[in-house]
């Protein structure tokens, strides 16, 4: 697996992560080292891209609701009943991360983990 970061200049700085290779048990440590990292070192928004990611184990899951509890801890937007209340509801997609180019196996892996209720 290979990891690129850039940073995009738009209404806010967004932080790109795109991972080359699949994200599973061997790999899913230096996706959490990299994204870690940004946060250490202020990125507040996120975005993952997966075009060329074609499995993603729960592992790499792990590490994708890691980023959002994270994020979610900087911008305090809601408390947790507000937010499960919310996300039960199909009201509430992270503003501050968000997913990219999910291949069809990917993209089903995050749908039937329920990823898809809180990610965009």
């Amino acid at each position: 697996m290979e990891i690129k970061t850039a940073v995009q200049k738009a209404r806010v700085p967004v932080n790109i992560i795109h991972i080359v290779g699949n994200v599973d048990s061997a790999t899913y440590q230096a996706f959490q080292a990299q994204a870690d990292q940004l946060i250490a070192a202020g990125a507040q928004y996120i975005l993952v891209d997966l075009a060329e990611t074609h499995f993603i184990s729960s592992a790499g899951l792990r590490v994708l609701h890691n980023i959002f509890t994270q994020l979610r801890a900087i911008h305090k937007d809601t408390n947790d009943d507000e937010l499960r209340k919310k996300m039960s509801a199909g009201a509430y997609k992270s503003p501050y991360l968000k997913v990219a180019n999910l291949s069809s196996q990917v993209k089903d892996a995050f749908m039937i983990s329920g990823f898809d209720t809180y990610i965009e």
